[in-house]
C-alpha cells in the first residue's frame, strides 16, 4: 500500500508539471506573456519539489543499505517511519540488526571460551592466497610472549621455528612434537597439532600447541590427587573404630568394678581393634611392593612356555568357574624378561578376567600375541562386559579396586613391572551386543626389554 501511495503522489506531481508546462505553452502562444512566465515557474517550482521528493526518498533507501552492508546498525528510525513508507526497510534493519547483536554476543563467548583454555590456539584466515591471524588467544600470546598481531609474517619473526614448521607442510594438518625457544629461555617441547577448515568459502587453519612438560604435571598432579584420595580413605576407615573403640575401652576400665559384660566388650573391641591394625599393616606392606619393586632380572625367555606354566597354575580356577580359555600365543618366541615377575603380572590380568565373568553364562578368556613394528603384543581379552567409562581413569591407580577384598595393588604392580620392562601396559573395552569385551595389552619393545 505505501508503495501504491509514493507512486500515485509522484503520478500526481508529473501530472501537474505536465499540465502546468502546457498551460504556460498556452498562454505564451496566445502572447500573455507575463501569465506564461509565472505559469512556467510555477511548474518549474513543482518540478524542482518532485525532485526533492523523489531525492529524499531514494537517499533513506541508500544510507539504510550502506548501512546494513557495512554492518553498521547503529541507527534508529522513527515511529513514523516504521508505520509508513518505510515500514518494509525497517522491519529488514531492525531483523538484521537483531541478528547482527546475537552474532557478536556468541562471538564474545566463543572468543571468552577460548581465551580461558589452557591451550596456546592461533586460528589463520586465508585471503587471497595469503594468510592473516584471524584469533590468537590469550594463552598463546602469553606464553610465548607475543603480541597479539593480526600478519603471519609478523609472527614469524617472533616464532620463526613454528612458523617455518608450519609453511613446510604447506598449511596442511598434522600432530607432532616441535622444540620452541621462547624469547632467552631455553628450549621447550610443545605437542603441535593443526586443523583446515572451510567455511563460508573461506579457508581457517587452526594451531594448537600444548606443553608437553606441563601436560604431565598435571596428570601427575591429578594422580597424586587421586592417590591421597585413596589412602585418606584407607587410613580413616580403620583410624576412626580403633580411636572409637580405644575411648570406649579407657571409660570401662576407669570404673571402680567391673561385670562380666564388660569383659566381653572389652574381647570385643580388641579383637576389632586387631583386625583394622591387621588391615592397615596389610595396606602399608602392599603401598611397600609399589614402592620398592626390584630391578627385573631378565633372561631370555620362551613366551608360550610362560604361559603354559600360569595357565596350569590357574587351570582349576577355569574349571570350577566354567571358563573356556582359548590359548593363541606364538610358539618358539623368546624375549629378555624376569619370569616371576612377568609370571605376576600375567596371573593378576588373567585373575582379573575371572572376577570380570563372575556373573556371565558364556565365559572365555582369549590369549594372543602379534608383532609389529619391532614391538611384541601380549593380548589378553575377555568377554566379561567391558570396564565402565567412569573408572576408566582409575584403573591403574594404587588401591583403587571394584571387588569387595581386593587390594587394589594388582593392575598398578603390573604396569609398574611392565614399565621396568621398558615396555607399557594398556587397556581397550569393545562394545557390543553381548555387553562387550576387554583386552588388556603388554606391549615389550624389542631392543628394550
Amino acid at each position: 500500500m505505501n508503495s501504491w501511495k509514493f507512486y500515485n503522489m509522484l503520478f500526481a506531481r508529473v501530472i501537474i508539471v505536465i499540465v502546468t508546462l502546457a498551460f504556460s505553452l498556452l498562454l505564451f502562444g496566445n502572447s500573455y506573456l507575463y501569465s506564461g512566465v509565472l505559469i512556467l515557474v510555477f511548474a518549474l517550482l513543482i518540478g524542482g519539489e518532485m525532485y526533492s521528493f523523489i531525492k529524499k526518498k531514494y537517499n533513506f533507501y541508500d544510507k539504510t543499505i550502506i548501512s546494513i552492508l557495512n554492518n553498521d546498525f547503529s541507527a534508529s528510525f522513527p515511529a513514523a517511519c516504521k508505520e509508513g513508507d518505510y515500514k518494509n526497510l525497517c522491519l529488514l534493519y531492525d531483523i538484521l540488526k537483531e541478528k547482527q547483536h546475537d552474532l557478536s554476543s556468541k562471538e564474545l563467548i566463543y572468543r571468552s571460551i577460548i581465551n580461558n583454555i589452557d591451550t596456546a590456539v592461533i586460528i589463520l584466515e586465508k585471503e587471497h592466497d595469503n594468510w592473516n591471524i584471524f584469533l590468537m588467544n590469550d594463552c598463546f600470546s602469553t606464553l610465548f610472549s607475543v603480541p597479539k598481531v593480526t600478519n603471519w609474517i609478523y609472527l614469524k619473526n617472533y616464532l620463526p621455528s613454528l612458523c617455518q614448521e608450519i609453511e613446510n607442510t604447506g598449511f596442511n594438518e598434522l600432530k607432532m612434537s616441535i622444540n620452541i625457544k621462547i624469547e632467552q629461555q631455553d628450549t621447550q617441547t610443545f605437542l603441535l597439532q593443526t586443523s583446515l577448515t572451510k567455511s563460508f568459502n573461506k579457508d581457517y587453519f587452526i594451531i594448537l600447541l600444548d606443553s608437553i612438560q606441563r601436560v604431565i604435571e598435571k596428570k601427575e598432579k591429578e594422580a597424586w590427587i587421586n592417590l591421597m584420595k585413596i589412602i585418606s580413605h584407607e587410613l580413616m576407615n580403620s583410624l576412626t573404630p580403633i580411636r572409637s573403640l580405644s575411648q570406649n575401652l579407657l571409660q570401662i576400665v576407669d570404673q571402680d568394678h567391673l561385670e562380666t559384660e564388660d569383659f566381653e566388650d572389652i574381647k570385643s573391641s580388641i579383637s576389632t581393634i586387631i583386625n583394622r591394625s591387621d588391615h592397615l599393616q596389610f595396606f602399608v606392606e602392599n603401598y611397600r611392593k609399589l614402592a620398592a619393586l626390584p630391578t627385573p632380572n631378565k633372561k631370555p625367555t620362551p613366551i608360550h612356555l610362560l604361559f603354559e606354566d600360569c595357565l596350569k597354575m590357574m587351570s582349576p580356577i577355569f574349571e570350577s568357574e566354567n571358563i573356556k580359555i582359548s590359548n593363541e600365543i606364538e610358539k618358539n618366541k623368546i624375549i629378555d624378561l624376569d619370569k616371576n615377575q612377568i609370571e605376576q603380572v600375567i596371573i593378576n590380568l588373567i585373575t582379573n578376567s575371572v572376577f570380570a565373568l563372575k556373573e556371565k553364562e558364556e565365559k572365555s578368556i582369549h590369549l594372543t600375541t602379534a608383532t609389529q613394528n619391532n614391538r611384541f603384543y601380549i593380548i589378553i581379552s575377555d568377554n566379561g562386559g567391558g570396564i565402565e567409562s567412569e573408572i576408566t581413569d582409575k584403573i591403574f591407580l594404587p588401591f583403587f579396586t571394584t571387588r569387595k577384598n581386593g587390594a587394589g595393588i594388582g593392575l598398578t604392580l603390573s604396569k609398574n613391572i611392565i614399565e621396568a620392562h621398558g615396555g607399557y601396559l594398556s587397556h581397550k573395552t569393545d562394545s557390543d551386543l553381548s555387553g562387550g569385551k576387554t583386552h588388556f595389552t603388554i606391549c615389550f619393545i624389542q631392543g628394550n626389554s
